[in-house]
């Protein structure tokens, strides 16, 4: 099975463009998304361990951002907590997709968690800093001192790209990124 792992900058299009390669996708964010709605036993560690944060299940956008912007270090303790669900569900995922010929990997801290293999097809979606901020912004609970707070936590781009094998410059527009899509898969496969 090829791993096909899509890197880049929050904001990049990484999601859309891991669905354009046909196979299926192990995407992070949709993973704690449920995590955060329907987990109750990550919430009750996460109350444990920051209780002022936290009310009652599930786990809202409001409490984590308000525990995240109270202290640096609250970031930390989130993710000590819910990245391990996350790799549980990733291992998951590989053993129901392990007859499939490859799998795509949409996961934003990747590299930084250590989660590829030497052998993983890494690739780098470029686009510019311009419209990654237009598009974070236009998201719901967008909050700057969040997103910076994110963007810290992961690796500069250019390390990003120098560490992938290929880039997609994402101008969004889906004639371009398919095209790519489609000379990368005929080189990897």
């Amino acid at each position: 099975m090829i791993r096909i792992a899509i890197v880049g900058g929050i904001g990049s299009g990484k999601t859309y463009i891991s669905n354009l390669f046909g196979y299926p996708v192990f995407n992070a964010d949709k993973i704690v998304s449920r995590i955060y709605s329907s987990n109750d036993r990550i919430f009750y560690k996460l109350k444990k361990n920051l209780p002022k944060f936290f009310s009652t299940p599930p786990i809202k956008k409001e409490e984590l951002i308000r525990a995240i912007l109270k202290n640096k270090n609250n970031i930390k303790i989130i993710s000590k907590i819910v990245h391990p669900e996350v790799r549980k569900e990733l291992d998951k995922f590989l053993k129901k997709h392990n007859n499939k010929k490859a799998i795509v990997l949409d996961i934003p801290l990747l590299l930084e968690n250590n989660l590829n293999k030497k052998k993983d097809v890494v690739i780098f979606i470029h686009s510019s800093q311009k419209e990654r901020l237009k598009r974070i912004k236009n998201r719901k609970n967008f909050n700057n001192s969040v997103f910076q707070k994110l963007q810290k936590l992961q690796l500069p781009l250019n390390i990003k790209r120098n560490r992938s094998d290929y880039v997609i410059k994402n101008n969004f527009k889906k004639d371009s990124a398919r095209k790519n899509v489609k000379h990368i898969l005929t080189k990897i496969l």
